[in-house]
């Protein structure tokens, strides 16, 4: 019986043992305290979820400041410094937190700005402090004494380059994104642009365009009358652009490069017939000052073939390269030009 009862005391102790600890941790030691402001954060925050309209972004609003000014005031109190420099861990939280309630938003809460103005943000929490002196109740201006005044300024310079260098990666990769064509040569001899990936030897862009324009000219040669064919190859330059900004557009679509590619085709005497190729030309930023372009080539000659009434008539036959060939500089013109044509 008394093993049983100094059991259950025993336990009764440990239970109030953990309770005492629970509510050191979670009740605030005064109505003034960094806890205080979390628990208005978390209320404000349960509170805009039942809200609606601007009634509900007001809420969410004190809610953010709430949560800043708790986490600072927190991290503030026995602060641990960034390795190397003076500034606390606490103000590298407290600005990730300002800068996404300054660039965030209800899809995205980590935009690109989020993460951009981070370390200045961060250094300026820093650095504010410096420019005051005081206790709670009174607090004035000051000038930070030289020594420090240098040190103020080299922590925010840095922050202002790292922020730099970040905002600089995320261009350069919206640009790689909107411009994958850059990949193949723009960047090829760049000191500063590090590729994780195998580089592209040949712009897929371009080489897609001419993948797609193919089918497209050999249904309107393949098997037609000798004379309509020829018609038609007078006239290429109408009608193979034409079918290329079609092919451009609606494959193009989703990037902002579909402005730097043209295609032209450029014909020539055989023998036996003509040399239709095709050209997917790039004018936008190169390594090479007359930029490049795509060819790919097609042989097309007349073949005798039966009709309906099987009387034998010479029509076209088209065959293209499989692949696609890359050449640097500007293509050269049209040989003797182009006949002006009407219609399509």
């Amino acid at each position: 019986m008394n093993t049983l009862l100094k059991d259950v005391f025993g336990f009764f102790k440990f239970a109030e043992g953990l309770y005492a600890g629970i509510r050191k941790v979670l009740v605030p030691p005064k109505a003034y305290s960094w806890q205080t402001f979390i628990y208005l954060s978390v209320f404000s925050w349960v509170l805009s979820f039942f809200a609606i309209g601007y009634i509900k972004d007001i809420i969410a609003f004190f809610g953010w400041l709430f949560l800043i000014a708790g986490t600072a005031w927190y991290t503030t109190e026995d602060p641990l410094r960034v390795p190397g420099t003076f500034m606390p861990v606490g103000a590298v939280i407290t600005g990730f937190l300002v800068s996404v309630f300054a660039f965030g938003n209800q899809q995205d809460v980590i935009t690109p700005r989020t993460i951009v103005f981070w370390p200045t943000i961060s250094a300026l929490i820093t650095a504010i402090p410096e420019f005051i002196e005081g206790n709670d109740t009174e607090a004035k201006a000051r000038i930070p004494k030289p020594e420090d005044r240098q040190r103020i300024i080299i922590l925010v310079a840095s922050s202002m380059l790292l922020s730099c260098w970040i905002q600089f990666y995320f261009v350069m990769d919206n640009w790689l994104r909107q411009y994958p064509s850059l990949q193949a040569d723009t960047f090829k001899r760049s000191t500063f642009v590090v590729r994780t990936i195998e580089p592209v030897k040949i712009p897929q862009n371009g080489v897609m365009i001419l993948e797609k324009l193919q089918p497209l000219v050999v249904e309107r040669i393949a098997e037609r009358p000798w004379s309509e064919v020829e018609k038609w190859l007078q006239c290429a330059e109408q009608r193979v652009g034409t079918l290329g900004k079609g092919v451009i557009q609606k494959n193009l679509d989703k990037y902002e490069e579909k402005e730097l590619w043209g295609v032209e085709p450029r014909v020539t005497n055989t023998k036996s017939g003509y040399v239709l190729d095709l050209l997917s030309i790039w004018i936008g930023p190169s390594s090479n000052p007359r930029g490049y372009y795509l060819k790919k080539s097609c042989r097309i000659e007349p073949v005798t073939a039966a009709n309906n009434s099987e009387n034998k008539i010479t029509v076209g036959e088209i065959e293209c390269d499989l692949g696609s060939k890359l050449n640097p500089g500007s293509p050269l013109p049209q040989p003797g030009g182009w006949k002006v044509c009407s219609g399509r």
